[in-house]
This record gives structure tokens, C-alpha cells and sequence, in this order.
């Protein structure tokens, strides 16, 4: 007698196991930010990472009092930990808190890539960049670095220092990245003395990057510069028009990061910051254009 075959069970659809170690559960999270200046919501993540939206938000929660990750009304995005900002001053992941929302308010209002720099020995080192459609043709990111005098970010910030202090810290190191980089601290110095007499605006066209050019101011509190913001455009892009915006958002994220700017005990570096409006007759006083289009 043949013996009857037995039929097949049948199959159920395989689950998708979650990961059971809390270190598995927080790699999965940080892999889902794909790049430096990503940012997600708690959604985004836990759709991402397929774990449950309260185990997601418990862990980020924990990550951003680790510093690994940084939490704005924007979303998450990853911390000074994760950007290798360790050993450096912990209160970078507080300059881009206060930043976020005036980069993004920029970003929307010019359609133009903004970024927030500190200085760092003598290279401005990017703690944010926020890009539209001409984000990927600008070769900076989140955690890398350029030299301070080649760009408007480090010559807004060096502009407000002694010129003892300039030399120190990039006399030694200044060089020619382009043909219009500055190549020597007596012009460097120079500059520095327009940057001033145009209340703080910072220029340059083509100095770090060919073919870019950026307007940036610095945020400044009780004892100098502290950090700058930048937008970044085509070299042939009037930058005059957007000027008065990167200023006003500088003034905002330095009273955001220092609240007591406005009270009348306030430092006499303090007092030195930009006014808060600009007339078209204050830029035309205070910005001139030669002819080849330098910035004078």
C-alpha cells in the first residue's frame, strides 16, 4: 500500500525581526542619517528603522543627551559626537540650535545655500548647511573645513579679532587656493579693515571655490565672534540684494544664543554689534562694486 504524502503546511509570511540589543537598536537609528546635514523627525526614523515609534523616540532621546544626535523644532540631525566635534567646545551643538531656524528661514527666502561656521585654528570648521537645487555643486559639508582668510564665513569671524590675534592664527598658514585667494597677511589685514567699515559684511568671489561667491556676518557675543553665517550663490549672483538678510540673521541667532545683548550692562565689544535694519541707503554707503566686480 503507498503511503499518502503529506501535504505541505502552509507557509505564513516571514516577520521581520527587530534587533534585540539596545546597541543594534541605536546603530540602526544613526545609520538612517545618510548624510552630515540630514535631518529627520521621529517618524522618518521610525519608519526607517521599522521600530516602534516610542521605542525610536526613547532612544533618540537618548542620543541627544549623549550628544550623538541634535534636536531642533526641525527634527534630528546628528550631534557633535557623531560629526567628531568630541574634543572640541561643547557649546557648538548650541550655536546650531539657536541658528537652525533663521538658516532655514534664509534658505527659504533666496532659494540659496546658507551656512553656519566657527573658527577653528585657522580653518572655519561648518557645523550646518542647509541647500536647495545648488546645494550639490557647493563642495563644502557638515564637519569639514577650508581655510579662514579664503572665505566670507572665516573673514567675517577674523574681522572682529585683534590683529595680533589674525596673525597668530593664520599668518603662518595663509596660502592661495584660487587665483583670487588672498596670499599674504598685509592684504588679509586689509580686507579685514573693509570688513569693518561695512559693519561687519564679508565677501569673496571665487577665493575658496572657483565660480562661487558668498556674503556672510558674524555672530558675535559679550567677548567677539563666536560663529558666522553665510549664503552661498554663482559668482555672477548680485549678492547686495541678500546682504541685509545674512545680516539681520547673524543679529537674531547672537541675541537667540546671547539673550542679554539688548540690556544696558552689556560689554563694549557687545555694543559694537551690527544695527538691526539696513536702508538701501546704508548699503550703498557701506557696499561698493568695481568694475571687474570685486568687492571693494
Amino acid at each position: 500500500m503507498t503511503a499518502l504524502s503529506a501535504e505541505p503546511e502552509p507557509t505564513t509570511p516571514a516577520r521581520r525581526e527587530l534587533p534585540l540589543s539596545m546597541v543594534e537598536r541605536m546603530t540602526l537609528i544613526m545609520d538612517a542619517f545618510a548624510g552630515r546635514s540630514t535631518r529627520l523627525t521621529l517618524e522618518d526614523v521610525a519608519r526607517s528603522t521599522h521600530l516602534p515609534r516610542s521605542t525610536a523616540h526613547r532612544i533618540l532621546d537618548q542620543l541627544v543627551r549623549l550628544d550623538w544626535l541634535d534636536h531642533t523644532s526641525f527634527g534630528y540631525s546628528l550631534g557633535r559626537r557623531a560629526l567628531g566635534l568630541g574634543g572640541r567646545n561643547g557649546s557648538h551643538g548650541e550655536i546650531r540650535e539657536a541658528a537652525a531656524p533663521l538658516l532655514h528661514n534664509l534658505q527659504i527666502k533666496t532659494g540659496m545655500v546658507v551656512h553656519l561656521a566657527v573658527l577653528d585654528g585657522s580653518d572655519v570648521f561648518y557645523l550646518d548647511k542647509v541647500g536647495g537645487r545648488f546645494a550639490l555643486s557647493v563642495p563644502s559639508r557638515v564637519g569639514g573645513r577650508a581655510p579662514a582668510h579664503s572665505t566670507a564665513l572665516g573673514k567675517a569671524i577674523l574681522a572682529w579679532l585683534e590683529p595680533e590675534q589674525v596673525e597668530a592664527l593664520v599668518g603662518r598658514s595663509i596660502s592661495r587656493l584660487t587665483s583670487r585667494t588672498i596670499g599674504d597677511i598685509g592684504t588679509l589685514h586689509q580686507e579685514l579693515n573693509r570688513i569693518r567699515q561695512r559693519r561687519g559684511l564679508a565677501f569673496e568671489r571665487g577665493e575658496c571655490f572657483p565660480n562661487i561667491a558668498c556674503v556672510a556676518a558674524a555672530i558675535r557675543g559679550h567677548e567677539g565672534p563666536v560663529a558666522s553665517i553665510s549664503l552661498v550663490g554663482d559668482a555672477r549672483m548680485p549678492l547686495e540684494k541678500v546682504a541685509p538678510l545674512v545680516v539681520d540673521a547673524a543679529r537674531q541667532a547672537s541675541l537667540a544664543f546671547f539673550p542679554d545683548l539688548d540690556s544696558p550692562r552689556r560689554s563694549r565689544r557687545a555694543r559694537r554689534a551690527p544695527d538691526r535694519t539696513w536702508s538701501s541707503e546704508s548699503m550703498n554707503r557701506f557696499l561698493t562694486v568695481g568694475q571687474d566686480g570685486d568687492w571693494l
